[in-house]
């Protein structure tokens, strides 16, 4: 059974390089087995070689890369009277800024370039310019929620 009370989100401390807590977040989901020293050092890394790459600043291309891969709709399973329908649903903008790291971070460590940082300048590289793995997920996600606008009744 649900609790009684919403659980209190706890405010995090932007990072100290950029000054942001989107930021910090997407340092937090690229660390692997608690090592934040070396999550931060690929993600700076990242953000260096994308300002050597495109001579812009590096934080609007992750900002802008982060609103490209954002999904704005998705389905979620509902069971109706024995049957299992995908229904379309709006995604909160919590989940969207879930969605769009993970989404990120996964086709990064896919990608075969030599180090984690040149990978993950790459695909958000891709991401700013609307191309790439992270895209292509969005996309599909959109085309499935599309795919099943007949179950939006059941919406709950």
């Amino acid at each position: 059974m649900r609790g009684k009370r919403a659980s209190v989100k706890r405010d995090r401390l932007p990072d100290p390089i950029y000054n942001s807590k989107t930021i910090a977040r997407f340092i937090n989901k690229l660390m692997l087995a608690g090592k934040k020293s070396i999550a931060e050092q690929i993600f700076y890394d990242a953000m260096a070689v994308l300002k050597e790459k495109t001579g812009k600043d590096p934080k609007e291309i992750f900002d802008k890369a982060m609103d490209n891969v954002k999904p704005e709709i998705e389905v979620r399973s509902r069971r109706v009277g024995g049957a299992t329908y995908q229904v379309p649903v709006e995604v909160r903008s919590e989940r969207k800024n879930a969605l769009a790291m993970r989404w990120i971070i996964n086709y990064s460590r896919a990608r075969n370039e030599k180090s984690m940082s040149e990978k993950l300048a790459n695909e958000l590289l891709d991401a700013f310019k609307n191309v790439g793995n992270s895209i292509k997920k969005k996309d599909d996600t959109h085309r499935m929620a599309e795919a099943n606008k007949a179950f939006a009744h059941f919406r709950w």
